[in-house]
C-alpha cells in the first residue's frame, strides 16, 4: 500500500513564516561561505545527506489528513486541512466520477475544517462517503458549513455524499480494504483504525491519550498494533507534557510510541499530529532523541522511525 501524508499536525495549522525561511537559507548559505560544502555539493544531494528534513525543507503545517492506496484505489483519513491539498492533487489527475471514502477518527475542527475547500466534493458524478462511530457525523459537517461561519452549504456541494456509523467489534469492507476501529482516550473520544490489504497492516492512531495506568505490555492497543507494517502514532506532546502540564488533553508522547511500536512489533513506526508550537529544527531533534530511545528500549528489536511532514509518501 502507498500512504501519503497532506497534513500532519495538530490542534491547528501552523505554516512556518518568512523568518523561518530566512534563516533555513541563511544557514545553507553560511556553510558554502565557509567552506563545509560547495555549491555543487548540496545540489548534488548534500542538503539530504548533510542537514535534517526540517532544516533542508519543512514538516509544514497541515492539520491531518493521510491517503491510503494509490490515486485510483484509496481511502482516507480523516479531513483536516490537508484534505484541501489533496483535492488539488486529485483535480489535477482527474477530479470526476470518484468513489472517495473518508474515515474519520472524530469530529474536532482541526481534524474536519479541510472539507469545505475538498473541491472533488463540488463536482458532480463524484460519490464521497463518511464513516465513523461517532453518531452525529453529518450534522458537524452541516454546521461546520452553516451560516454565518461558511457561505457554501454542504447541501450545495455537487457531490453525492453518504454517512455511515460504524460499530466497534466489528470488521468492515471499505474499497479493496478490511478496516476496524479501537476507542481511544480522548475528549469527546477519538478512534484508531486498522487497515489492511494485500496482506499488508496499517494503523491509524491519532489524538490518543494513555495514562490509565495499565502497563504498556498489558494494553489493549498491543494487540491491535501488532505487526503492523506502519504504526501512524499521536505524538504531540513530550511525555512530561503528556503526563503531567498537559493531562487529560488527548494527547501521547514519542516515548510511548516507541514502547507500543516495539512490544508490537511494527515495522515502521511514523510519529504523527505533531505539536503546532514545535518549530521544523524542534523536530529534528524530536527524531534523533526518539532514535536513541529506541536503541535504548529495546536493543534486540530495530524499526524504522519518522516524524511525518506534509508531502511524505510510504510504500508499505
Amino acid at each position: 500500500m502507498n500512504v501519503t501524508f497532506w497534513g500532519t499536525r495538530g490542534s491547528l495549522p501552523a505554516p512556518i513564516d518568512a523568518s523561518t525561511v530566512k534563516t533555513k537559507i541563511e544557514r545553507v548559505l553560511a556553510d558554502v561561505r565557509d567552506g563545509r560544502f560547495t555549491a555543487a555539493e548540496l545540489l548534488e544531494g548534500g542538503l539530504a545527506a548533510n542537514y535534517g528534513h526540517g532544516a533542508y525543507g519543512t514538516y509544514g503545517g497541515n492539520t491531518a489528513c493521510v491517503q491510503v492506496g494509490d490515486d485510483d484505489d484509496f481511502i482516507i483519513l480523516d479531513a483536516g486541512s490537508g484534505l484541501r491539498e489533496l483535492g488539488n492533487h486529485l483535480m489535477r489527475i482527474g477530479g470526476s466520477g470518484r468513489r472517495i471514502h473518508i474515515l474519520l477518527s472524530h469530529l474536532h475542527w482541526d481534524h474536519i475544517q479541510g472539507f469545505p475547500f475538498f473541491v472533488p466534493a463540488y463536482i458532480p458524478g463524484n460519490r464521497i462517503t463518511f464513516y465513523g462511530f461517532h453518531p452525529d457525523i453529518e450534522r458537524a459537517f452541516e454546521v461546520q458549513q452553516s451560516a454565518p461561519w461558511f457561505p457554501a452549504t454542504l447541501s450545495m456541494m455537487a457531490s453525492e455524499k453518504k454517512f455511515v456509523h460504524l460499530e466497534i467489534g466489528k470488521t468492515y469492507g471499505i474499497g479493496n480494504f478490511t478496516v476496524r476501529g479501537i476507542e481511544q482516550e480522548h475528549p469527546g473520544t477519538a478512534y484508531g483504525y486498522s487497515i489492511q490489504h494485500n496482506g499488508k497492516k496499517i494503523v491509524y492512531s491519532t489524538d490518543s491519550e494513555h495514562k490509565d495506568g495499565t502497563p504498556v505490555e498489558e494494553s489493549p492497543f498491543v494487540p491491535f498494533f501488532r505487526d503492523a507494517d506502519l504504526l501512524i502514532f499521536d505524538a504531540q506532546y513530550s511525555l512530561a507534557d503528556a503526563d503531567v502540564v498537559k493531562r487529560d488533553w488527548g494527547h501521547s508522547s514519542n516515548i510511548l510510541a516507541v514502547e507500543f511500536a516495539s512490544l508490537a512489533r511494527a515495522k515502521r513506526l511514523v510519529l504523527f499530529h505533531m505539536d503546532p508550537a514545535k518549530r521544523d529544527e524542534d523536530l529534528d531533534r524530536i527524531l534523533s532523541e526518539t532514535k536513541k530511545y529506541a536503541a535504548l528500549f529495546d536493543d534486540s528489536y530495530a524499526f524504522e522511525i519518522d516524524v511525518a511532514y506534509d508531502g511524505m509518501a510510504v510504500d508499505v
